[in-house]
């Protein structure tokens, strides 16, 4: 573990958080990475009141360096939209500040949210050609197991296997 991994930590996200997710969403570069796009903050405040903080089944924790908030990552269910006969799926995503990227947080704190999340297999579908973030899986024991499209975007799915840490 490095010394900036040492410094990273997971706590329940607070109100105050969203502000800091609502800046770090709308940086245009991350924008660009993740294929996602920036949702208006009247918007996206109301989702994660009521679709993640209001979601007791989410498991959803603020990332911290040195107790300023540098993310999040979140745990879902999945319904029926791409699942096919086989059921619900539980899906992870994370969302770092480009301040935070490339030092060593995005793993350690995936990794430290994986000990507190115990379903398995666990999803995620970064964009494909976010390679950081697939690597960034893989090497937490994400394996490939296909493709989905979201609108025109082709995204990895991962899954991480029942017998995976």
């Amino acid at each position: 573990m490095t010394d900036q991994a040492a410094r990273v930590r997971l706590r329940r996200v607070t109100d105050a958080d969203l502000e800091t997710f609502l800046d770090f969403e709308h940086d245009d570069e991350a924008v660009r990475r993740s294929r996602f796009a920036a949702r208006p903050r009247d918007v996206f405040l109301a989702h994660w009141r009521s679709s993640i903080l209001g979601d007791e089944t989410c498991l959803v924790r603020t990332v911290t360096v040195d107790g300023e908030p540098a993310g999040h990552v979140v745990a879902w269910w999945e319904k029926g939209q791409r699942n096919g006969p086989e059921g619900d799926r539980r899906f992870l995503g994370y969302w770092l500040g480009r301040p935070y990227w490339g030092r060593g947080i995005g793993p350690e704190a995936v990794a430290l949210f994986l000990r507190e999340e115990g379903n398995r297999p666990l999803y995620a579908d970064p964009f494909a050609g976010n390679t950081a973030s697939v690597r960034l899986l893989e090497k937490l024991g994400f394996q490939r197991v296909g493709t989905v499209r979201h609108g025109e975007d082709e995204h990895v799915l991962l899954a991480l296997p029942a017998q995976a840490v």
